[in-house]
């Protein structure tokens, strides 16, 4: 391939969330999977030691904060600083790109805490319609 043909494969290489094997699906997954979530908009208030980020994003076990947090710092959103002490002191952070997507779930989050209320309306709407169909 000559330069200009390869130059014009690697543009071609878009990522594109609705094909099957795009990889930003799993990227997608870990930062909009209800843990994933929660975790990057506590970090987004600073950093953590690993309880007291399981005793902000409340319900969440053990394992899977550890595995959340796992994968959040392989996809690059989270920083894991880990100092050599006994016991080892480890604290989480957001990078830069974590800091980016965290401050975008945080406006989400704000979006759907403020229209809560016409949610619960509408699934009360909703359930009547169904139950009135059923009968």
């Amino acid at each position: 391939m000559n330069g200009s043909r390869a130059e014009a494969a690697h543009h071609q290489l878009v990522a594109d969330v609705f094909a099957r094997a795009c990889a930003s699906r799993g990227v997608l997954e870990h930062v909009t999977g209800r843990w994933g979530t929660l975790a990057l908009a506590a970090l987004a208030e600073g950093p953590f030691r690993f309880n007291a980020l399981r005793r902000k994003v409340d319900g969440v076990s053990e394992k899977m904060l550890a595995q959340t947090l796992q994968a959040l710092e392989r996809d690059g959103f989270v920083h894991r600083e880990a100092e050599p002490t006994i016991p080892p002191r480890v604290e989480y952070s957001l990078t830069a790109l974590g800091a980016e997507v965290a401050g975008r779930l945080r406006e989400l989050i704000e979006l759907v805490e403020g229209r809560v209320q016409e949610v619960e309306a509408a699934r009360r709407a909703y359930d009547e319609a169904k139950s009135a169909v059923a009968r």
